[in-house]
Order: structure tokens, then sequence, then C-alpha cells
């Protein structure tokens, strides 16, 4: 959508204004989602829109901020600057810029449904306020849809109870348009006081309250990025908190200008935020998680690891594509509707896609194994069968690997069995214990190349350097082939990244490529293997602690500093 064809008819829409929180995506509610789902228009400042366009449906029109959200809006404006930008092309953006009312005006005309998304809450915000005003006046209907405010989200967030039994006084105050009477009344008050402000304006805020009246010992927290794996909050006081900044060498800096919220108050002291510090204790909270698998298979994964406070980064190292040449598939694939299998086992997720892939070329659908066993190599595989409508007949009991497998797998018995063949649908890369030992049970095995894995292209230019220089805390390793791609598209991770492999083979491979193994699950799951990092990240986080070191991140270690090898 351009900006000519914003008012393409005289007819009114409707304009959504939707608070999107103070940062965490988690946080929108769920008439948020339905609003963004069903969107024609989305106008947003620039630090919402990734919150907001995961839920807006494909093909939206966006209209954003394209400048530096921590600059002031345009001069004589009074709102933010927004430009139009076609959603549906690659084209960075068109230079068009204007009035934010009349921009959210404008593109409700033609009957289209607009979500004005604003960072935290609609009702604390002034442009917000001005826009409302500006709809009701052109006679544009409009609904609002709260959400969380950033003065409330991001102490709960930081661990700081804004009142506790005695019910305390709290006071909200904009440090950026707070009047000299405004300080004079929350300086008088003995109560809780949430400052908005700037990091750079931090200390003067805390001079104001103690010109006002607070006493210089007043506990101060100062949280910065809330409620993001970015958060970081520092305790101090009113008369430290200058200090504890500069020590922490925050000031000054080119992130100065970054929003943040400063609690103040007796019952906030820091021995509470050592007890109710829930969010920035994630056992990996803020580690840069490299996740080298296929994209398909990446999101679960990176869903459990922002669980524990990590940023996952999903670096495809292998893509799967067809065999060179479909007969052999083809042939099996009748075979199970003619009935020559009395068995067929899935060692992968990837080869329930290929047969359910071939399935549906054929036209066929889960009945088609109806008098066939089904076997599955393990839990990740099983639910993918699962959902295919086939529930699998054997699953193993232990190890959950080709082994595991063969250790419940019956032997052949010609009286029982009226045929003795298995269909095996694998990777062209596949080892061959399974099928050595399907035989040895007195099997005769059909071992068909379903799908084949080759390396992927090598991640962008960013992506390898930090590999190579120590920019990533941990690296997940789910198969012997993801070590060897990984290395060969983007170089070997650095030294100080922690390293979890997901079996004792995978372990191998990459002490084999030079990697010190840090974290091994304690059974070949992908979510096991997650767990096990995450019980690493937690004992390391547990000895800082107790030593009365400073938490820090694998990459924030020094250079050359000894990685000790994890028992887990």
């Amino acid at each position: 959508m351009s900006p000519t064809t914003l008012s393409a008819g005289p007819e009114h829409g409707h304009v959504t204004f939707l608070g999107a929180g103070p940062g965490d995506p988690g946080l929108l509610t769920l008439r948020a989602v339905e609003a963004l789902a069903s969107a024609d228009v989305l106008v947003a400042e620039h630090e919402v829109l990734d919150v907001v366009r995961q839920h807006a449906r494909q093909g939206v029109s966006e209209v954003h901020t394209d400048s530096d959200p921590s600059q002031d809006p345009a001069p004589g404006t009074g709102t933010p600057q927004l430009t139009v930008v076609d959603g549906t092309s690659t084209t960075a953006a068109v230079p068009a810029v204007r009035d934010a009312a009349h921009l959210v005006m404008e593109a409700a005309r033609g009957g289209r449904r607009v979500v004005r998304a604003v960072s935290g809450d609609p009702g604390l915000d002034t442009y917000a306020a001005e826009e409302m005003l500006a709809c009701a006046a052109a006679g544009v209907p409009f609904e609002v849809v709260p959400g969380i405010a950033s003065a409330v989200g991001v102490p709960a967030y930081a661990g700081v109870p804004l009142r506790d039994a005695q019910g305390a006084d709290v006071r909200f105050v904009d440090a950026r348009t707070a009047s000299d009477r405004c300080w004079t009344e929350v300086g008088a008050s003995d109560g809780t006081v949430v400052v908005s402000t700037t990091l750079d304006s931090v200390a003067a805020a805390a001079g104001e309250l103690v010109s006002a009246g607070r006493k210089p010992d007043t506990p101060m927290t100062v949280t910065v990025a809330g409620t993001t794996t970015r958060q970081r909050t520092w305790t101090a006081t009113l008369g430290t908190i200058a200090q504890t900044l500069k020590q922490a060498k925050v000031l000054p800096s080119p992130d100065g200008g970054r929003p943040v919220i400063a609690v103040v108050g007796e019952r906030s002291a820091a021995a509470q935020r050592d007890q109710l510090s829930w969010f920035e204790s994630k056992p990996m909270f803020g580690w840069k998680v490299l996740v080298p698998r296929t994209r398909e298979q990446a999101a679960s994964l990176s869903d459990q690891l922002r669980s524990y406070g990590a940023v996952p980064h999903e670096v495809p190292t292998i893509a799967v594509e067809p065999p060179r040449t479909p007969q052999q598939m083809e042939r099996a694939v009748k075979g199970l509707v003619t009935g020559r299998y009395e068995w067929i086992a899935f060692t992968s997720v990837n080869a329930v896609k290929a047969v359910r892939e071939k399935f549906e070329e054929y036209g066929l659908d889960a009945r088609a194994f109806a008098g066939i066993k089904v076997a599955a190599v393990g839990e990740q595989t099983a639910k993918a069968l699962i959902a295919f409508g086939v529930k699998p007949d054997l699953v193993p009991s232990g190890e959950q690997s080709a082994a595991g497998l063969l250790e419940d797998w019956p032997p052949y018995d010609p009286v029982f069995d009226p045929i003795d063949r298995v269909f095996l649908p694998r990777a062209d890369i596949a080892t061959e214990t399974l099928v050595a030992g399907l035989i040895e049970l007195g099997w005769e095995v059909d071992d068909v190349t379903a799908y084949r894995t080759v390396r992927a292209s090598p991640p962008p230019a960013e992506t390898r350097e930090a590999i190579k220089g120590g920019g990533f805390d941990a690296v997940l390793f789910t198969s012997s082939s993801t070590v060897r791609n990984l290395v060969g598209i983007a170089g070997k991770p650095h030294n100080v990244t922690v390293i979890a492999c997901i079996g004792p083979a995978t372990a191998k491979t990459a002490e084999e490529h030079g990697l010190r193994v840090d974290v091994m699950a304690p059974e070949p799951s992908v979510h096991k293997l997650a767990e096990a990092l995450a019980d690493f990240g937690a004992k390391r986080r547990a000895a800082a602690v107790e030593a009365g070191d400073a938490v820090t991140r694998p990459s924030e270690r020094r250079p050359g500093a000894r990685r000790r090898r994890s028992t887990t």
C-alpha cells in the first residue's frame, strides 16, 4: 500500500488504539492479538513494531517510525514521526512523513481496520490521546485495548513490589515533563515513587527528589530495557545512584537516552529484590544461544530456551531435500498398501514428514497403515506420527535411539509374523546400526532413502563473526552432522562458548573438532538437552552468588578463562 492509496474512499473505517505493553511480547492481551489478526493497517512506533507485527496477518500494511526512537519527535509536530511502509514489499520505506493523527484517520478511510499500537498503555500515552480526539472530531469510530503500563510492568519484572501489606501510597512521575510542583508533592510524600525517565537523567531525577525533601539514603532501583532479556536493574539510594551507574560504566554512554523505570521508597529495599527478582535470576537470563538445526525443527526448542531467559538464534546448518531418485521411495510406499511389510520404523521427524508427503502425493492418509506395526525411535518422532493420525506400536522404553529401539524390538517369529519384512525410511547419511540389528533379529529390511540431508548455506557474516569471536554464550548440538556442518559453514565456536551435546556420539564429534563439551543431555532428547543446559546455567549462577561475584554470561568471561567440563 502506498501513501496515495491510503485514502482510497470516503468511508470511515475503524481504529483500535492498542497497548503493546512494556516490551515482552507475551504481555499482549488476548483482545490485542485478536485485533492485530484482523487489521488492514498497522500503525506503530519503532520500539513496539516487533512485538505486534508477529500477530498481524500476512500482507498487512505497516506505518511506523523510521528514526531513532531515543530521539525527540519532529520539531513543531508534537507527535511521533511516522513513515508509510508497504508491508508486502521488500523496499525499506516510502519517503512520506506525516502527522500521526492525520495518518491514522487517513488509513481508516475506505473501511479499513487500523490498529494504532503504542508502548505501555494507550491511556498513558499523550500522542494516543490526541489521536483519539482527532478521530472523535472526524467521526471515525475507535476502541481502546488497554495494555500493561511500563511503570507497573517493569517493576514487577524487576522484583520490586510497589505496595505492601501497609498499603503505602504510590505516585507516578514522568521526569521528562514533571513540573517543580510535581517534584515538591512527591518529595513531601513518604510513599513509593515510580519515575519514568531516561538513563542519562536518572541522577538528575534523584537530585530533584532529594531537593524536594526525600532523604539521600532512600532506596532506589533503576531498570533499563524492562521485561526483555536485555533487562538490567541496579539497586542503590538517591544519594548513591550516580556513583553506582558510573562504577557499572553505564554513564556516560551512547545509549544514555534509553527510557528507564526507577522505583524510590523504603518498601522497595534491596533485601526484597534479592528474594523477588524472578526474571533476571532465570538460569540462562540474557544468554545468546545458537540453535544449529533445520528451521522447522528449531521452533519448539527455541520456545523452551526462551522460558529459561535465553535469546535463541536459529542458524540452519542442515537442509532437507528429496532423494535424487524417487523410484525406491515410491515402490516402498506402494508396498505398504499391498501388504509387503509387517513393520515400518521411523527414526526421525523428517522421515515421518517424507512419508506423509508421499502419501499426500498419492491421495493416501493414515488409514494406509492399517494392519502394519509402526515403530518410532523417540518421543518427538512419536508426536509427529500422532499428528499424522498414527499411534506407534513401539517406542523405546529406555534410550531413545536406534540401539534403544533394538532393545525392545521383537525377533522375527515365523509362527506369529506372517511377513518378515521391515520398511525403514531414513536419511541418506543414516548409520547402519538399526539395519544390522534388525537383520540379526531375523528380519528382512528395505532400507530406503526417504530424504537427503545437505549442508545449508553459510549464515550472514555478522553471525559467523559472533560464532568465532565469542559472541554466543552457548551452542546446542543435536547431532554429529550439526557439529560438522556448523564448523564447515561458519567456523569453530569460540573457547568461551558453552558447548552442549545431545549424546555421546555428538560429543565425540565435537571433541574431534577441537571443542570442549560442557553439557551432555541425560538422554537423547532435544528438550532434555535444553533442560541440562538450563541446569548448567543455574549452577553457574548459584556458584557466582555464593562466591560474592557478579553474575555474568559466558561470553562476558575474560579471554583465556578455563572452562570445567560439566558432569551433567
